[in-house]
């Protein structure tokens, strides 16, 4: 008995490490007969977990969505992976996931076997999470907004602007974006016929959805970089395009999303669309990267530099 029920577990692991499987290559990853798979497929089946067959030369089994969650079998990484992705989780911009995933990440640990508490423990004795604050998104509107991106149905929601302004909109959900600080929705504003971007923790959405739509293509065929120029350009007071002398992989390792657009230019310079609330905190900014740079654009920002230059050079004895 005990060693049909590890043969089981197995058969359960197997079946969860790829969409479908033949009788024979389990028979033979199990050491066993195709007709001892397939009274095993029935054991899982009484069991409650949802297995599907198919008969043919592109038949075997696949385990389906069963009412129920089965017992994920992972291995030592994908359980560090697992925990390390909640205790990142629970520093979230989703409103109340915090909660949700210290449950969870209180009953996976309990069931680790000691050599992954050693490795869990040293990770999270290692890393100190810097506090979040601002606005959070109630993970129901994300799973919504998901849905009719997923499902191309039209979105109707009341949205409050930056400026304080309610008002309903219509419109075809294409992409929710993650920015590392806050979730974007880029959709298709239907009385404004063009492309708009809102904060998801703004929206609070009407039921139920409106008809389906015909995917259009997302401006300038990225949503991220449109997003993320749009978000700059509410956010920033000054905006600036600065070509920076190093390679587009030294600067992105040194930026967040949030800092702006980086886009390669050659092998040895890249150009960020960025901004700030003032030119002096823009300075201090692009000074902190620590690479040449030139300034595209704004001029204001060029003259500001030489006026810092020349009181650098003053001060240095110059």
């Amino acid at each position: 008995m005990l060693e049909t029920s590890v043969r089981l577990l197995r058969l359960l692991a197997l079946l969860q490490t790829r969409p479908g499987w033949s009788g024979a290559d389990l028979a033979d990853r199990l050491g066993v007969t195709t007709r001892t798979v397939r009274n095993d497929v029935e054991r899982l089946r009484h069991l409650g977990y949802e297995i599907r067959s198919a008969t043919g030369t592109a038949g075997g089994y696949r385990l389906g969505a069963g009412s129920s969650l089965p017992p994920l079998l992972l291995d030592d990484e994908e359980v560090v992976a697992v925990v390390v992705s909640l205790q990142a989780a629970a520093g979230s911009t989703v409103t109340g996931i915090e909660e949700t995933s210290l449950r969870a990440l209180a009953k996976l640990q309990r069931m680790l076997p000691s050599r992954l508490r050693h490795r869990i423990e040293a990770v999270r004795a290692a890393t100190v999470a810097v506090p979040r604050h601002g606005p959070t998104v109630d993970p129901e509107t994300l799973t919504s907004i998901a849905a009719a991106v997923r499902d191309h149905e039209t979105l109707r929601f009341d949205y409050l602007d930056h400026r304080g302004h309610e008002g309903r909109r219509t419109v075809e959900p294409h992409r929710l974006v993650f920015t590392g600080r806050r979730w974007y929705l880029l959709a298709w504003d239907v009385d404004r016929a063009d492309w708009r971007t809102f904060r998801a923790d703004r929206v609070r959405l009407r039921v139920p959805n409106g008809p389906r739509f015909t995917p259009r293509e997302p401006p300038e065929g990225d949503a991220a970089a449109h997003v993320v120029r749009g978000a700059g350009s509410a956010a920033w007071r000054h905006r600036a395009v600065v070509r920076l002398h190093a390679p587009v992989e030294v600067v992105g390792a040194r930026l967040t999303p949030a800092a702006g657009l980086l886009r390669a230019e050659g092998a040895d310079a890249c150009v960020l669309e960025t901004g700030g609330d003032s030119l002096r905190n823009l300075t201090a900014f692009l000074t902190a990267l620590d690479v040449p740079f030139t300034v595209l654009d704004p001029p204001e920002l060029r003259a500001h530099l030489r006026a810092l230059a020349a009181r650098y050079l003053a001060a240095g004895g110059g």
